[in-house]
């Protein structure tokens, strides 16, 4: 729980006791007392406070009810006993459920960080410049559950053949990271061995059929950029890329996508084409599927305009910032991968550092 909601939670406790001892003290005892409801003060404040604060809570809450007897007229009574006790009950329940509620954060706190660990280690650590073209990849897992999930990336760049991966596992879970490193296990046996991104395809479909399930599949984008004038891309089920041009102006790169990975047979590749200072994101459905308070989803076509004139990576995180601004209460409800590609123009070789309109693309006959 964040140190704003603690805060609001300790003022609403702070404000209820108020209010409750100043009309207690305002209504005659002989009418009603008050007193039992200072209960409420503790109930407020483990909503969001942790079990000291809590108690500090109800220590003030039973001792305003033990005192409530001097102005009630009443300190002498049975009634008066009851009422104390009921407070000092509620006040314990609000302490015990405070202290129950914060041991659960602190596993799920410790199982988003065991999540995230175990996805960042699956996924590959991809060079910043490969072939005239500089690459920059991100991954963030989802803030409203620790569930690890499928998304990954991976790059392959030799003397013969660079390519790259971008896809999305099916479900969720140590199953779904499994797979996800499978499927890169796939892409870098049939990148390193294949002539063209066709064969790339087919054999990592035909690999991975024999180890998925009914219901598994991976959605996915492969490039190739061996010569960065003509990438050719395969899409099997995937989102379609974002192509972003220098003056902002972008486009969804759409084809006639192929079934995804597991379960498919037969895969097209189509080529497109950029110049040099264009810029390729690629994304899993946790970037397009990001929904705003009215339902609707992010439009990443109005991101472009916003990252001309950044580095990659500092693009990349700016539309991270845009797609958790967008999403309602600024959580992610999915995991998001993302990868972006630009055309530099030159040919310098691959750095070892890590990176951290609709057009229809022509398919290759």
């Amino acid at each position: 729980m964040d140190k704003k909601n603690r805060r609001a939670a300790g003022g609403v406790a702070a404000v209820v006791l108020l209010v409750l001892v100043v009309m207690d003290v305002l209504t005659p005892g002989a009418v009603i007392a008050l007193s039992p409801l200072y209960a409420l003060g503790p109930v407020a404040a483990c909503v969001a406070l942790g079990p000291r604060q809590t108690g500090l809570v109800a220590a003030v809450a039973v001792a305003l009810a033990v005192v409530s007897g001097l102005w009630n007229g009443d300190a002498s009574t049975a009634q008066h006993l009851v009422r104390v006790l009921d407070v000092a009950l509620i006040s314990g329940a609000s302490v015990v459920v405070a202290s129950v509620r914060t041991r659960q954060e602190l596993r799920l706190t410790r199982l988003t960080v065991l999540a995230d660990v175990a996805q960042r280690a699956v996924l590959p650590v991809v060079p910043r410049h490969v072939r005239s073209t500089d690459v920059a990849v991100r991954y963030q897992s989802a803030a409203v559950d620790t569930v690890m999930g499928g998304d990954l990336y991976d790059c392959y760049n030799s003397a013969t053949h660079t390519r790259f991966l971008l896809g999305d596992v099916r479900g969720k879970g140590i199953q779904a990271v499994e797979q996800a490193a499978r499927v890169i296990r796939a892409f870098r046996q049939a990148a390193a061995l294949q002539p063209n991104l066709v064969d790339v395809a087919e054999e990592m479909n035909a690999y991975l059929a024999s180890f998925f399930d009914e219901e598994e599949f991976v959605t996915a984008v492969l490039i190739d950029s061996t010569e960065t004038g003509r990438p050719r891309m395969i899409n099997a089920g995937h989102p379609p890329p974002l192509l972003i041009h220098p003056d902002g102006t972008s486009e969804f790169i759409e084809t006639d996508a192929d079934l995804p990975l597991g379960l498919g047979w037969r895969y097209s590749q189509h080529e497109f084409t950029w110049e040099p200072g264009d810029r390729l994101l690629v994304y899993t459905d946790g970037v397009s599927e990001a929904r705003d308070r009215d339902g609707e989803f992010l439009d990443l076509r109005i991101l472009g305009p916003q990252v001309v004139g950044r580095s990659v990576d500092a693009a990349l995180d700016l539309i991270l910032q845009r797609v958790r601004a967008h999403s309602l209460r600024g959580e992610l409800t999915d995991d998001i991968a993302v990868m972006m590609l630009e055309h530099t123009g030159d040919e310098v070789e691959a750095e070892s550092a890590p990176a951290g309109r609709h057009t229809l693309a022509q398919p290759l006959l």
